[in-house]
């Protein structure tokens, strides 16, 4: 063991956003976090963010003692997160930097974890830290194995995960929008619209479910839905990603590019990608 760790983890976008039911939808995009965790003998923890000495490091400093205290025997750390990702864009930034840190503090430790147990204690960090409602089990599992995921995140509970293929496209503007801050009983009247969602999930229509739930949720969040329209009925699903502002589509390469036409006229970046078949991975 040489003390140094270091992990890669993707973003990922909405499919069932989790806060209606407590049950939730996501699938992992080729946007990447990285982490690298340093122990020391100090039993602290401190952590920074690349190009952004003022971002609040309480998650990943978590993640790190959560991870020492089930691995490792009393060390401190310090963790150094970099990332693609737009922070509070909807685009799991949080459980990203979470498995990231928990798998490079793993690293450090030089142990193996079970890749779902992992993904638990970083979404425990998350719940301690105050970075989520739900404790974002879908995201976190969709940036954990890769592929799409459904989720209980009441029960923290794999409920499917599959391997999927697909072209996708983000949108997200020059804003943020923390997830702790949503007005969770707003989302909870759409539970009905959200059951559905989940229900087509389940049954392997992600597109429809994606859909379904970027209306439903932009009605309770009080985002536009002319980025959906703009897309339909063209793409295979369309959403509000999170808890916004960022939005996701997926579909063939062309529907894509004539709604990248829309979205590009509009403040912020657009972004090609793809779904990552992998999930977080070490080194």
């Amino acid at each position: 063991m040489d003390g140094h760790g270091r992990a890669v983890a993707p973003a990922a976008g909405t499919v069932c956003n989790a806060l209606a039911t407590g049950r939730g939808s996501a699938f992992a995009i080729d946007l990447k976090t990285t982490a690298t965790v340093d122990l020391d003998a100090t039993g602290a923890y401190s952590g920074e963010v690349a190009d952004a000495p003022a971002a609040d490091t309480t998650l990943v400093e978590r993640c790190a003692e959560l991870a020492v205290a089930e691995w490792g025997d009393g060390e401190g750390a310090t963790v150094h997160t970099e990332s693609e990702v737009p922070m509070a864009a909807g685009l799991k930034s949080s459980s990203a930097a979470a498995n990231a840190t928990v798998l490079a503090t793993a690293d450090a430790l030089g142990v193996d974890p079970d890749p779902l147990d992992a993904c638990r204690l970083g979404v425990r960090a998350a719940r301690d830290a105050g970075v989520t409602v739900t404790g974002a089990f879908d995201d976190a599992s969709a940036s954990m194995l890769g592929g799409v995921t459904v989720t209980d995140n009441q029960r923290d509970e794999l409920l499917s995960h599959e391997v999927v293929d697909w072209d996708v496209l983000v949108w997200w503007p020059d804003a943020q929008a923390f997830s702790a801050d949503a007005d969770v009983e707003r989302c909870k009247r759409v539970a009905p619209l959200a059951d559905l969602v989940t229900d087509l999930a389940l049954d392997g229509r992600y597109g429809e479910a994606m859909t379904v739930n970027g209306f439903a949720f932009c009605g309770a969040l009080g985002f536009p839905t002319e980025p959906l329209l703009e897309g339909m009925p063209a793409v295979d699903g369309v959403s509000l990603s999170g808890t916004g502002p960022s939005y996701v589509a997926v579909g063939s390469q062309d529907a894509l590019e004539s709604l990248a036409g829309h979205w590009t006229e509009r403040e912020g970046t657009t972004w090609h990608t793809t779904t990552r078949q992998t999930g977080c991975r070490t080194r």
